[in-house]
């Protein structure tokens, strides 16, 4: 009875996934999510309420997962589990600060010398395999640029913008967004620099934005926007091929508007109905307990990481009256590139709280997000040292943060955990992982499908390499060490005895069930490739890869 129970849920989730697509039904995405229609959502207001994503209260009946490593960063893959999830943070760098304000342009301003990532952009360009940055030189003086062959050891390049320096604009600013668009067609249009500046006359703000065949000279502006908040900014969303104005809102004093447009530079224009409401801090964020007010969403950088958009918030907590901001960096998650998840509210990268320090203030992130940089992720970041007794920014430099590749969360423990019914058009079956872990496939009965058994299931890493180790722990979350019983990898193959591939499953709706001893598990994802390419994206890329997917598989060569 209990089979035909589930034959018969399984075939009207099926038929669910497949009647989704009828007449009248919204954009249907990668992942089987259906946009509500009007798109984007549209609220009179914001508040202070937890965003809580349609796609989690109620996911599609089937989940495609051709596109990039599946993360468990919420519920939406889980049908059953008994692990724990676990949320990590990001590792400082012992070579920070990475970028420091040591030229005569960027020491102009005495009391706040600069050399910061204000968003702007981190990348690392395949086309001649180099780090690149674009930052604040000069205290809201203007952009400069740097290159690193490792992304830890960068230098500042003497251009011909302005002679003999690394000044690539000049020219009061704020905010700055710099995208390296891979899937830009006309060359000269490669790179794209989103300026927040003050309008005409000096009154307000808007952004002027600019193009580039080489990130260096950006000639006059092609668009420019209606005002604006000073620290706008823009990402690309690949999943829907949509540029997104992230426009600074008055609304809870500081939040987002939302603003998409398929042409980044068409885009720059819009119509006060085109920009809506979308998102600010919530009341899961936790008041300072020297300031006691409710946080405030101070700035949105988002990247397309894997199968999801990933969302760096930077949360304003308030203004000590004799320190720079303790602003912050939390993470979201999102799924349709609009809803955000946050889960953990706790400082992914945080201030210091010790006088002194380099970054005892004001931390923010990087245009781009982060890089994948073999088996870590890259995350850079601005932090002011600030001046005791005052508010002002003191010494602005560039951090960076690292994070186990698909770190952001693991299940962890001795157990099991379901999928819910999924398809995909690869062959290979990998995870990344840490610990004893075995694999199954479950049939619409709910019963493995053999030989995808556990009993025939064996977990290695690719081509028999050694499994790298996880890095040692910190007091600030990261994971630790495993065992030296523990297999550990973060691109793993899962194999099963009399059978060569998954590919006499592909296009089936199934479940994937693992089964984990003192494990974590970060991610599972299945690949047309046995090098274990995800063709997930790789946020602003990385050494070895070669475009904006992930077509390589086990972590490639620095």
């Amino acid at each position: 009875m209990r089979s035909r129970l589930a034959i018969i849920a399984y075939t009207v989730a099926a038929l669910a996934w497949i009647g989704g697509m009828g007449v009248g039904a919204g954009e249907r995405l990668y992942n089987g999510i259906v946009l509500p229609t009007p798109w984007p959502p549209r609220a009179e207001k914001l508040t202070n309420e937890p965003m809580s994503p349609p796609y989690l209260a109620k996911p599609p009946g089937v989940i495609p997962i051709d596109v990039g490593r599946q993360l468990f960063v919420d519920d939406f893959l889980v049908e059953k589990t008994d692990l724990k999830r676990t949320f990590h943070l990001a590792e400082l760098h012992p070579a920070n600060p990475i970028l420091k304000p040591d030229t005569a342009w960027e020491t102009a301003t005495q009391r706040d010398p600069t050399a910061m990532v204000f968003s702007d952009g981190v990348w690392f360009d395949p086309a001649d395999k180099l780090f690149k940055m674009w930052y604040m030189g000069g205290y809201v003086r203007g952009t400069c640029y740097a290159t690193s062959k490792d992304g830890i050891a960068w230098e500042k390049p003497k251009l011909d913008f302005k002679e003999g320096t690394n000044v690539v604009q000049e020219g009061y600013r704020d905010s700055a967004t710099v995208w390296l668009d891979l899937e830009e067609k006309d060359p000269q249009k490669r790179f794209k620099f989103f300026n927040a500046v003050r309008g005409t006359q000096g009154k307000g703000w808007t952004c002027l934005v600019s193009v580039s065949p080489d990130g260096i000279h950006w000639g006059k502006p092609v668009a420019q926007t209606p005002p604006i908040g000073d620290r706008t900014t823009v990402f690309y969303n690949p999943f829907r091929r949509v540029w997104v104005y992230g426009i600074r809102s008055g609304m809870l004093t500081r939040s987002r508007f939302y603003r998409e447009h398929p042409d980044a530079i068409a885009g720059a224009e819009w119509k006060p109905e085109e920009a809506v409401p979308w998102v600010g801090a919530d009341t899961n964020d936790p008041p300072r307990d020297d300031l006691k007010i409710q946080p405030q969403l101070y700035n949105l950088d988002a990247v397309a990481y894997e199968s999801l958009m990933l969302g760096l918030f930077t949360i304003w907590p308030g203004q000590p009256k004799d320190r720079a901001k303790p602003n912050y960096v939390c993470l979201g998650f999102s799924r349709d590139g609009f809803h955000w998840s946050r889960p953990d509210h706790r400082p992914f990268i945080g201030v210091s709280e010790k006088y002194g320090d380099w970054n005892w203030g004001n931390v923010q992130s990087a245009g781009g997000g982060c890089l994948v940089v073999g088996d870590r992720l890259y995350f850079y970041f601005s932090a002011r040292a600030g001046i005791r007794g005052s508010t002002a920014s003191g010494v602005c430099t560039t951090g960076l943060a690292t994070l186990r590749r698909d770190g952001f969360a693991s299940m962890d423990g001795d157990g099991t955990l379901t999928t819910r019914p999924v398809t995909f058009k690869g062959k290979h079956l990998f995870v990344n992982s840490a610990g004893e872990l075995q694999a199954e496939v479950l049939g619409e009965d709910g019963a493995p499908i053999a030989p995808f058994t556990r009993d025939n299931c064996s977990v290695g890493p690719v081509g028999g390499a050694s499994a790298p180790r996880v890095p040692s722990s910190s007091s600030r979350g990261a994971e630790p060490p495993p065992t030296t019983e523990a297999r550990d990898s973060t691109c793993q193959p899962v194999r099963w005895k009399g059978a060569d591939d998954l590919s006499a499953l592909a296009g089936k709706p199934v479940r994937l069930r693992f089964h984990l001893k003192d494990a974590r598990l970060y991610a599972f994802w299945v690949s047309p490739d046995a090098s274990g390419a995800s063709h997930g994206y790789v946020a602003a890329g990385g050494p070895g890869f070669t475009g904006p997917t992930d077509t390589v598989g086990a972590a490639p060569a620095r």
